[in-house]
């Protein structure tokens, strides 16, 4: 048995309209689908990223809150490779998003930085 690829990931949103508009406009990811599932009272939203199908985004009534600080156990973030921190640090601070200082990874030199999507997700941006 052998897994191919990652298909997608997963992520429920508390304000969607908020969360569309971050992810396609601030992010950069196309809108491959959008529908909405009267049954569920519920958008599921389906982004790719150069070409790549990568998130589903729904949202829920009322979906309870995410510990993301302190760090729980499970999913810690998402991470997505970038040619150029320094400009994508400037870009994200630009549209009024807090911003980490930048880190170096000690096992690989490369650097990376954290910031937060609405719901305080956090995503993080690894230079290639």
């Amino acid at each position: 048995m052998k897994i191919e690829k990652l298909h997608h990931i997963a992520i429920i949103c508390a304000d969607y309209q908020k969360s569309k508009e971050f992810y396609t406009e601030v992010l950069g990811f196309k809108i491959e689908q959008e529908v909405f599932r009267e049954e569920r009272n519920s958008y599921k939203l389906d982004l790719s990223l150069n070409e790549t199908y990568l998130i589903e985004l729904f949202s829920f009534p009322n979906p309870p809150k995410r510990l993301s600080f302190p760090e729980a156990t499970g999913l810690r973030h998402i991470a997505f490779g970038v040619k150029d921190l320094d400009a994508w640090i400037h870009y994200l601070k630009s549209k009024n998003i807090e911003v980490e200082v930048a880190r170096i990874d000690e096992f690989t030199g490369k650097r990376f930085t954290f910031f937060n999507d609405p719901d305080n997700l956090p995503i993080e941006l690894y230079e290639l």
